[in-house]
């Protein structure tokens, strides 16, 4: 038995369709097994053995999730990597998880095999095609699924860390099965529903939220390698469900042609990843009659609460919690339970929470409390309702896009600059990112140093997604009596910069 091959792939019947290339053409579930075994089978010719890391950082594409199946089915663990990783990033990644393989993109290729150590190095494009469907064509499809158990781990996948260092949150067989299963039945999928995907791969939501949901259902799905409003708009006839963040549906509503009619067929709208703003929840409502379904999780735990399918989707609210996930408010000092109402940390415990940090046992061990109640850093409360709010995040997390960025990694690249004496990063308000990344920065009252300077330094150094929107200058930053500089003094100050 392998739990997650086995999950995603038996669902449906073999001539149901799985996946719908951008050019009409069909991967249907009958092609899995030949299609992930020639891939399972490169794989093994390269070395990877059950429980070696196989590290990914490749455009979006449908033989990118066949790769994705394929380590899955040889019993190795899947490492994806976004795309916008530099090179000084990928660095740290490939050295902490010492995979047995890495596959980039063919322009990449020189470069990471600088840094890949004993990893062996394979090609795979936009277009999927590479050093790795070359020799996948080479293959056999026959190839026997390596048996797993629910506690070995399908996953790592790298959150950005407070200290500057990023953690691998290890997620298991256990933990993705759990959750895909759950939401099948809270959000009503089943082998009729069609999914248009336009989201990322090397990232939760769009990898073990959308796909294995729609595996696990025997679904199919509508696979583009972006999001593109005017397109997204015009596949909703021949979709069911829409899984997005809620830069989408910003953009949507700037869609002329966002109708009730238009979106006559679809049954589910999800948003997730951020915070999506009550604003643009009535404004969705008003143009398609159509309630978006707003739901909480995160790298380490998968979903943890969601608005329900059937029952009222209040806006400003991620829902109750799942029905396998335990979900309290605490003192964020004592972990003593708080009562409804209150504000506090949300910690949570269930089948969907990870094992722990790769190779960081103290840290595992910092990030729960007894009992096994892991503590998110999000702080929310509970209305009488049992819906969870949540009002802010510890640690300054920033979530642009849908992408978490944590100010220290920011403000250590910043630090380093010539002629900054401390920088303070912070998230503000923007209409379509949900929030911008913006850097302060203290220079004492010196000059010689610009927007652009700082910017263009850090355009190596960090990912896009990473880098700040805008660069302030201030002579010194605002601290309290302690000497704690006032972060959201800061963002009060400059809460309108981006005019959201």
């Amino acid at each position: 038995m392998n739990p997650l091959f086995d999950t995603l792939t038996r669902a449906a019947a073999p001539g149901d369709r799985f996946l719908e290339r951008p050019d009409g053409s069909l991967i249907r579930y009958g092609d899995l097994p030949g299609l992930t075994g020639r891939l399972a089978n490169v794989l093994s010719d390269q070395g990877v053995r059950p429980g070696d890391r196989v590290a990914v950082q490749v455009e979006k594409s449908p033989e990118n999730l066949l790769l994705y199946l394929a380590v899955i089915r040889a019993g190795a663990v899947f490492l994806p990597l976004n795309t916008a990783y530099t090179r000084a990033e990928l660095a740290y990644f490939i050295g902490d998880a010492e995979p047995a393989l890495v596959v980039c993109d063919p322009s990449a290729a020189a470069g990471i095999r600088e840094i890949a150590g004993e990893a062996r190095v394979l090609t795979l494009d936009a277009g999927g095609r590479g050093g790795l469907m070359e020799l996948a064509e080479k293959q056999a499809d026959a190839f026997e699924t390596v048996a797993r158990e629910t506690s070995d781990l399908a996953a790592i996948c790298y959150t950005s860390g407070t200290t500057g260092r990023s953690k691998g949150a290890m997620l298991t067989h256990g933990n993705l099965v759990a959750n895909a299963r759950t939401l099948v039945d809270l959000w009503r999928f089943t082998a009729d529903d069609v999914l248009i995907h336009a989201l990322p791969i090397y990232h939760v939501h769009g990898l073990f939220v959308a796909t294995n949901v729609i595996m696990a259902a025997g679904a199919a799905m509508i696979f583009r390698a972006k999001f593109d409003a005017a397109e997204v708009l015009s596949l909703m006839p021949r979709a069911t469900s829409l899984m997005g963040v809620p830069t989408f549906y910003t953009r949507l509503l700037d869609q002329p042609g966002l109708t009730p009619e238009a979106c006559a067929g679809m049954r589910l709208f999800i948003s997730g990843s951020a915070p999506l703003l009550a604003e643009t929840h009535r404004a969705f409502e008003a143009r398609t009659g159509q309630r978006i379904l707003e739901r909480y999780g995160m790298t380490e735990t998968g979903m943890n609460t969601s608005n329900p399918y059937g029952g009222e989707r209040v806006a400003g609210t991620v829902g109750p919690p799942l029905p396998d996930v335990a979900l309290r408010i605490a003192d964020p000092d004592t972990g003593a339970a708080l009562p409804a109402g209150e504000i506090g940390m949300i910690e949570v415990k269930g089948p969907n929470v990870f094992a722990g940090y790769w190779r960081m046992p103290e840290k595992t061990a910092s990030e729960f409390r007894p009992g096994g109640w892991f503590i998110t850093g999000d702080l929310g409360k509970i209305d009488e309702a049992g819906y969870v709010q949540i009002v802010g995040r510890g640690k300054d997390l920033i979530i642009s896009g849908g992408l978490n960025v944590y100010p220290k990694e920011v403000e250590v690249e910043i630090d380093a600059l010539p002629g900054v004496v401390e920088s303070a990063v912070i998230g503000l308000p923007h209409a379509d990112f949900g929030e911008a990344v913006t850097a302060v920065i203290a220079t004492g009252g010196k000059t010689g140093l610009s927007e652009e300077t700082v910017l263009s330094a850090l355009s190596e150094r960090l990912a896009r997604f990473k880098q700040p929107k805008r660069v302030l200058f201030v002579d010194d930053l605002p601290r309290n009596a302690m000497g704690k500089v006032q972060k959201a003094l800061l963002r009060e100050t400059h809460a309108d910069l981006y005019g959201a």
